[in-house]
């Protein structure tokens, strides 16, 4: 397709720090810039992420960031943004979230496109259920396209039940560029290594599957990757990294014998929502255990490409066995398998192929005659 001009708004392309979604944006809007589409990216700044960046601006987006103060400097974003193809609001920004959903609408252009691009949808279709009033409900159906960064079907059919025109999935992926195997670093050697911000719907099943395994198996080194996770008080065979910057992950996921996954409740229940570490840990060839969860298959295979986990006693079980030579061997086919057909230029292409779609819908109903 032709080159895009490309306006993102989302929480941050240049700050990790509570910002799950930076490995996400990375990844899709590199692809993007190396396929000829110009992107801007609009973050706020907001949540200490200016003060923990882990990239400068890359050369392949322009980075526009507003202050968090009042809406002046948002509204002067949305300014910026109004002569681009293509406005994308992402979920999750994390200040004037409501107002960025309705006003990206009053900017667009005559031929501009406009899409939501929800990175948690679980949380967002949770929200609206229960809430009726919800002043995003209403805004579903005007949107282009939802895209979603996980959920598979579940997500699809509720977004159509409440009106959106187009619903597709872009699951995380890796970015073979950024994401690959180093050599080991003494201070992560550990048995589990589990990286993950401590959040309110995620920490039991971070009890279950880190600390009861942790609890378990004593004698094992466990280690801790994070914000958030400094003050709890944590068993003597845990050891806290703190939060863990981009340029360190890649020797993180390669150095303990195995990296563990733990799934927000919200993504567990949704199924199909596998996050960009699972993504980043094979990337690096890491030997992961998982929790369970509905779709896993789609992406690894159980007991070949990936070790599944129904609970803490078996991500325990799962490191008795484990082998530096049987966790290299999964750590391995895990690595070709995303290599093979789980990169971001993949997820890409199937973006492109939706922008198409809706070009053409648009093309048609232009075209359609008027009713005399």
């Amino acid at each position: 397709m032709r080159p895009l001009d490309i306006a993102f708004f989302g929480s941050s392309l240049v700050s990790s720090y509570w910002n799950g979604a930076a490995t996400y944006y990375r990844g899709v809007l590199h692809a993007l810039s190396r396929r000829g589409h110009r992107i801007t990216f609009f973050e706020p700044d907001a949540y200490g992420r200016q003060q923990h960046r882990d990239i400068e601006d890359p050369d392949w987006a322009r980075v526009v960031v507003y202050p968090a103060t009042d809406d002046s400097g948002v509204m002067r974003a949305l300014d910026q943004a109004s002569s681009a193809d293509l406005i994308i609001k992402a979920s999750g920004v994390g200040v004037f979230d409501t107002l960025l959903e309705a006003a990206v609408f009053s900017v667009r252009g005559p031929r501009t496109f406009v899409l939501f691009w929800d990175v948690d949808a679980p949380a967002t279709l949770e929200r609206v259920h229960e809430s009726t009033d919800d002043p995003f409900r209403t805004l579903i159906p005007r949107y282009d396209a939802i895209m979603t960064y996980g959920g598979g079907a579940p997500v699809v059919s509720a977004y159509q039940a409440l009106g959106a025109r187009q619903c597709v999935p872009i699951y995380n992926a890796l970015d073979p560029l950024t994401h690959y195997r180093v050599p080991p670093r003494a201070s992560y050697e550990a048995s589990l290594g589990f990286m993950a911000s401590r959040l309110p719907d995620r920490e039991a099943r971070v009890d279950e599957f880190f600390f009861k395994a942790a609890a378990l198996a004593p004698r094992d080194r466990f280690l801790l990757g994070g914000v958030g996770w400094g003050a709890r008080a944590l068993p003597p065979n845990v050891q806290y990294a703190g939060h863990v910057y981009a340029q360190d992950h890649n020797a993180f996921n390669s150095t303990p014998t195995a990296i563990l996954n733990v799934n927000r409740d919200s993504m567990a229940r949704f199924g199909f929502s596998p996050p960009t570490r699972v993504f980043e840990a094979a990337g690096a060839g890491a030997c992961l255990i998982s929790d369970q969860w509905a779709g896993i298959e789609e992406f690894l295979e159980p007991d070949r490409e990936i070790l599944v986990a129904s609970s803490g006693e078996e991500v325990a079980e799962h490191l008795a066995r484990l082998t530096p030579a049987g966790a290299r061997k999964i750590g391995d086919a895990a690595q070709r398998k995303v290599l093979a057909h789980h990169t971001y230029e993949q997820r890409v292409a199937l973006l492109e192929a939706t922008l198409e779609g809706v070009s053409s819908r648009a093309r048609q109903s232009e075209e359609r005659p008027s009713c005399p």
